[in-house]
């Protein structure tokens, strides 16, 4: 039957409607003139009556008939709509919500939920939607116990219903559960009182993918045929959908995933502290990341990617290329040490190391470069090299640049010990200049082990006069005088050791000043030579009393004996060499460490530490 309402035009129901009432009032009116006719004596044929009679009934028939195709008109017409805009939504929640409503509104259900199959284990366990029953009960679970609760023992739906369907893939159409011999004897159909059961396969590709399922507990044949027949159409379609929308959720998730990855890996490729350049066969750049560009002196929003290696490496030694050219002929890994230029003429020091990018199946697809700038590096390692003029190896380890190491003008209280030479004068007079460096480098290299051995500063060499420092900047020290004794009585007695192993006429004796005072500590020099030296009160009360000191002697000053009175035995002698600016009247002259004490904490080694502590319980 045609549609009219688009156009205004009257429904063919409404035309059988008018139709039915016309007929009735014809029987009205023939009535009466019947009665008339019969009041009058006169008798009417009856067959006019009945036949209308029979027109009326018909009429009436048409009238239903209209209407419940006007019915199904519409129903098919909310499929319709229904269908267009599932199959316009991507998001499968989406999807199965306007499912499961349009299945409501098509059957009358009471309830209904809707079941898919899970794609790991096969089974149709991923209850996704429900109208009408608590998704809990679906599962059989409660959230705040694992265990089924008594009440939901007793499914509230059919399962074996679902499980018919879902094995067979064939709808299920039941008006009446509780008599039907097929479900009868079902716990859910009987306990809960299930009437009219609906279920209808959901197929992608013939493929049952889930089932709907509806029920009635109330009304018997509220499913009829028809409704099992537009069902199966909107199912169809559903599942369409459905299948669609979980492959582009699916996808969606994957791309997630694939780009999530390719982030992390450009994250990773970004942050090797290395340069690293991928080079295609025809010397063209497919992979450059961060530290690459950054030696390069590339803009951050430089995209070198495509250039050609030449463009972009312009000032590298041609080696480069000739490692590559040997690398894409024979495969072997080649390593460079380069020197390039930057572009405002500042020498670098790379590493650089050349191999095949070798692709999955074994094919060589390039070359790929790994620059390892050692400039700072090589920087630090000169850096060091000029601390170790100030300090000893074990306190160069300390410090990791000479920036660490903070040599500009300090004023800081210092321990300063001043050695001499006596006689040397004389002595080398009498010998030629070979021999004369050989036995004063012997002599010089006692007083520099001495003072390194407990952490001091070699300040200076002067002929046959040797100046250490104890707590500058650069060795800071709380027991700097107790380490600058214990280094003096160190001097003394290697001394007398190679006197042991040396001629008689060419033993020479130290004389050894020490001072715990105030000095200024830093650079000095000019812009092309600097070196670390101190200036002040502490040096020069030092050499002071080093002039005090006699062959083999220590003299050390009032500040000196203080701080290590407790350690050393020490006698009292009234200065000899005076100055009119350091006014002191008594001095000390060590003569040996007290008895029930030992130094041995000074060391940086522990081993040594323990050795010398040995060492001094002994003696």
């Amino acid at each position: 039957m045609s549609d009219d309402r688009s156009n205004g035009s009257p429904t063919t129901a409404d035309l059988i409607e008018r139709l039915r009432q016309k007929a009735e009032a014809a029987q009205i009116q023939l009535s009466k003139v019947y009665a008339q006719l019969e009041q009058s004596g006169l008798h009417p044929p009856s067959g006019v009556l009945d036949h209308l009679q029979n027109i009326q009934s018909r009429t009436r028939g048409l009238d239903r008939q209209a209407k419940e195709t006007d019915m199904e008109l519409g129903r098919l017409r909310a499929l319709a709509d229904t269908t267009a805009l599932i199959n316009s939504t991507r998001d499968t929640d989406s999807v199965l919500e306007q499912v499961m409503d349009t299945v409501i509104q098509l059957t009358g259900a009471e309830r209904g939920y809707i079941v898919l199959k899970n794609r790991e284990t096969g089974e149709f366990d991923q209850f996704r939607v429900a109208r009408g029953i608590d998704q809990r009960a679906l599962t059989g679970k409660d959230d705040a116990d694992e265990s089924p609760s008594d009440g939901q023992r007793a499914l509230i739906v059919s399962q074996t219903i679902v499980n018919e369907v879902a094995s067979t893939g064939t709808a299920v159409l039941t008006d009446n559960a509780s008599q039907d011999a097929r479900y009868r004897s079902q716990q859910s159909v009987v306990g809960f009182a299930l009437r009219s059961i609906l279920a209808v396969p959901l197929k992608a590709r013939d493929e049952v993918i889930g089932v709907v399922y509806c029920d009635n507990r109330i009304m018997a044949g509220l499913f009829r045929p028809g409704d099992l027949e537009t069902l199966e159409a909107f199912s169809d379609q559903a599942a369409v959908a459905i299948e669609n929308a979980r492959l582009f959720e699916e996808a969606n998730q994957q791309l997630d995933y694939v780009t999530a990855m390719r982030d992390l890996m450009d994250n990773v490729f970004d942050s090797i502290a290395n340069g690293v350049i991928t080079v295609d066969a025809d010397g063209h750049i497919m992979t450059c990341n961060a530290s690459a560009r950054h030696l390069l002196n590339l803009p951050d929003d430089a995209q070198p990617i495509g250039a050609s290696l030449n463009d972009v490496l312009p000032q590298v030694n041609v080696s480069l290329y000739e490692a590559i050219r040997r690398v894409r002929e024979d495969g072997k890994q080649r390593l460079l040490e380069m020197s390039p230029k930057s572009d405002d003429n500042v020498g670098r020091f790379w590493n650089v190391i050349v191999s095949s990018l070798i692709e999955a199946d074994g094919r060589t697809q390039g070359v790929t470069i790994v620059i390892d700038d050692l400039t700072e590096t090589r920087q630090r390692e000169e850096q060091l090299t000029e601390l170790q003029r100030y300090l000893p190896g074990p306190l160069v380890k300390n410090f990791s640049s000479i920036d660490d190491a903070n040599v500009k003008g300090q004023e800081r209280t210092v321990t300063v010990i001043a050695t001499d030479v006596r006689g040397f004068t004389s002595f080398s007079e009498h010998l030629p200049p070979e021999k004369l460096m050989e036995i004063i480098n012997q002599y010089l290299s006692l007083a520099s082990d001495g003072i390194n051995l407990y952490e001091g500063i070699i300040d200076k060499y002067m002929g046959d006069a040797v100046t250490g420092l104890f707590n500058t900047q650069l060795n800071p020290q709380e027991d700097h005088a107790l380490r600058a004794v214990r280094a003096a009585t160190s001097i003394i007695y290697d001394l007398f050791a190679l006197h042991e192993v040396m001629p008689e006429d060419r033993r020479l004796y130290y004389g050894i000043g020490i001072h715990t005072g105030t000095a200024f500590l830093g650079n000095v020099g000019s812009a092309d030579r600097q070196e670390f030296t101190a200036l002040g009160e502490a040096v020069s009360v030092a050499k002071l009393l080093e002039a005090n000191a006699g062959p083999g002697e220590i003299i050390i000053s009032p500040a000196t004996y203080t701080a290590i009175s407790d350690y050393f035995e020490c006698e009292p002698r009234p200065i000899q060499k005076t100055s009119p600016r350091y006014p002191m009247d008594t001095v000390y002259q060590v003569i040996g460490r007290k008895k029930g004490t030992h130094t041995a904490q000074l060391f940086i080694d522990p081993e040594l530490a323990a050795l010398l502590a040995d060492d001094d319980d002994d003696s």
